[in-house]
């Protein structure tokens, strides 16, 4: 999964709460355990994120049970498998496609799968043209 504009806005806000204490994030140990969002969910909440609590708790799940969390699930699978040799190539991938990112898109998220194609295409572009 990807993440979007509005995940990048709602992890941006999110910190603000946590960092000013009116949100925490807590873990819930059961079979299997899971990360819950505690705080006052009042109007600073709805006019922080502009969604209902619903919205809120469902945006969190979201990202940080579904998208965060089955990252490390599929990174132990792939090290269960291959050992961690391969754990320092990813980190520093990873790392490039985050600075290409942020070199090319200052202000919107976009996924570097979808960057580098763009980049290859405009260096190639003054070639076909001789």
């Amino acid at each position: 999964m990807k993440l979007t504009e509005k995940d990048k806005e709602f992890l941006a806000r999110l910190k603000e709460l946590i960092d000013s204490r009116d949100l925490s994030v807590e873990m819930k140990i059961d079979k299997p355990s899971y990360m819950i969002l505690r705080g006052t969910y009042g109007e600073k909440i709805h006019n922080t994120f502009r969604m209902t609590r619903q919205g809120v708790r469902w945006r969190f799940q979201r990202l940080f049970g579904d998208i965060y969390v089955s990252a490390f699930e599929t990174i132990l699978m792939i090290e269960k498998t291959f050992g961690t040799y391969l754990r320092d190539y990813a980190i520093r991938i990873s790392k490039d496609r985050y600075a290409l990112r942020q070199e090319i898109t200052q202000s919107s998220f976009q996924s570097a799968d979808t960057l580098v194609p763009k980049k290859a295409d405009a260096e190639a572009q003054p070639n076909d043209q001789k």
